[in-house]
C-alpha cells in the first residue's frame, strides 16, 4: 500500500480547526501528518504555504499552539513537526525533542538543516527516539545519496525538482531513485508539486507521496466555511490515496 503524507499549517485559522482537520484527513486516508510550524521566511515553500505561514503568524501563532494541537492529535495520528531551523534553535533542539516525546510526535522535517549539520544533533534524536527526515534532491551526487540514504530513518524525502513547493516542474528522477534503492531499504516518498492531478505520475517508483500546497490552498480560501474546507481537503485526500494505489 502506497503511503500519503499530508502537510497542514498549524493553528490556521485556529487550534480547534487544525485538530478537526487532522482527524478528518486521517479518516480519509492520510497515513502521516506533517504539522507545519509557521515561520516568517519558509525558504523551501511556495507562495501558498508562505501565505499560510504569514497569516498564522499575524493571527498570533505561538509554539504553545503547536504543543496544544500536538497533545490532541499525536496519540492517534503519526505526526511529524515540519519547520525551519530558527524556531528549533531559539527554543532549543533538546527542549523540542522533550516536547515531542511528551506528546508522541514521531520526528521532525527541517528543510534548511543540511544532512551534514543534522549530524551534530544525531545523539539527541537517538536519545529521544525521534526521526529527523533526510532529503535527497536531483542535484545530489551518488556519493552524497549513499551517505544520506544509509542513515535515513522512517522515510527519505525525495524532492521532485530543484525549487520550491507547489510548483509544477518535472525532472527525470529515475537515476536518483535507483541510487537511493542501491543503498537503503528505507521507504522513499516524493514531495514538491504533488496534488490530485500529478500523484499517479509522481508515485511511480516510490513508496509514497507528500502533499502540502494542494491542501493548504483550501485552508486559506476565504470563500469556504470551516466545514467546507475540511470536506474539500478530506475529499482530495481520499482521491489521492485511491489514485496512488490503483
Amino acid at each position: 500500500m502506497k503511503k500519503l503524507v499530508g502537510y497542514i499549517t498549524a493553528s490556521l485559522p485556529n487550534n480547534n480547526f487544525t485538530v478537526d482537520l487532522a482527524y478528518s484527513m486521517k479518516e480519509a486516508g492520510v497515513d502521516m501528518l506533517e504539522l507545519g510550524i509557521p515561520f516568517s521566511d519558509p525558504v523551501a515553500d511556495g507562495p501558498v504555504i508562505e501565505k499560510a505561514n504569514l497569516i498564522a503568524l499575524n493571527n498570533g501563532f505561538k509554539l504553545k499552539d503547536l504543543f496544544e494541537i500536538s497533545s490532541k492529535i499525536a496519540k492517534d495520528i503519526d505526526t511529524l513537526w515540519m519547520g525551519y531551523m530558527n524556531p528549533f534553535y531559539h527554543f532549543g533542539i533538546e527542549k523540542f525533542l522533550q516536547k515531542a516525546d511528551e506528546f508522541g510526535i514521531s520526528g521532525t522535517v527541517i528543510p534548511d538543516l543540511p544532512y551534514e549539520m543534522a549530524q551534530n544533533f544525531e545523539v539527541l534524536f537517538k536519545k529521544y527516539n525521534k526521526s529527523n527526515i533526510c532529503f535527497v534532491a536531483p542535484t545530489d551526487s551518488e556519493e552524497r545519496i549513499k551517505q544520506i540514504a544509509t542513515n535515513a530513518q522512517k522515510f527519505i524525502y525525495m524532492v521532485a525538482y530543484t525549487g520550491i513547493t507547489g510548483n509544477g516542474q518535472k525532472e527525470d528522477l529515475s537515476q536518483i531513485i535507483q541510487n537511493v534503492r542501491k543503498y537503503s531499504n528505507t521507504p522513499l516518498y516524493i514531495g514538491f508539486g504533488v496534488d490530485e492531478k500529478t500523484c499517479k505520475e509522481k508515485i511511480i517508483g516510490v513508496d509514497g507521496v507528500i502533499v502540502g500546497s494542494a491542501f493548504v490552498k483550501h485552508i486559506i480560501d476565504d470563500s469556504l466555511s470551516s466545514n467546507e474546507k475540511i470536506k474539500k481537503i478530506s475529499s482530495i485526500v481520499k482521491e489521492i490515496k485511491e489514485k496512488i494505489n490503483e
